[in-house]
């Protein structure tokens, strides 16, 4: 039998602070922050029970969180779970993070159109119909891909 390794999270909530923009020694983009989940399942209905989870995205992925959200914004993130160690003082302390591969806008059209033009990366994106130029309302029908219509079954490649 075959090792099967999976490791994909994804996961929607809101930042608690705005994404800073840093780069590492190489220049390589890095954000890091924290994202707010709500809990599905709630013992006590009065009180909402929220994870805090730390994200970290590298490059174009850091630099789209960066400059389209900011504290308080839903965002959809797509990577996987990272640990890691590291030593202080003597003591060791263990660090569970989740490594951004996309992230994607999760906010209403009319959210949304205050942010940003159309973007970008690995699947995050806002598309052109999706923004209303000034002083107009947004195009309400979808925009679908052109597709060749293929009279006879002959002409299929399967």
């Amino acid at each position: 039998m075959a090792n099967f390794n999976l490791n994909k999270v994804i996961l929607g909530g809101r930042l608690t602070s705005s994404p800073e923009l840093k780069q590492t020694p190489s220049g390589a983009p890095v954000t890091s922050f924290t994202l707010a989940v709500d809990r599905k399942y709630q013992k006590d209905a009065q009180n909402k029970q929220t994870d805090f989870i730390q994200i970290v995205a590298w490059r174009q992925t850091a630099e789209f969180i960066a400059k389209y959200f900011s504290k308080g914004s839903s965002i959809c993130i797509i990577g996987e779970i990272q640990t890691r160690s590291y030593e202080k003082d003597g003591a060791k302390h263990y660090i569970t993070e989740v490594v951004a591969d996309e992230a994607h806008f999760v906010d209403s059209k009319a959210d949304a159109s205050q942010t940003a033009p159309a973007e970008s990366v690995k699947g995050g994106y806002i598309p052109q119909s999706y923004i209303a130029p000034a002083g107009k309302q947004a195009n309400s029908e979808p925009i679908a891909p052109q597709f060749e219509v293929i009279e006879e079954d002959e002409e299929l490649p399967f």
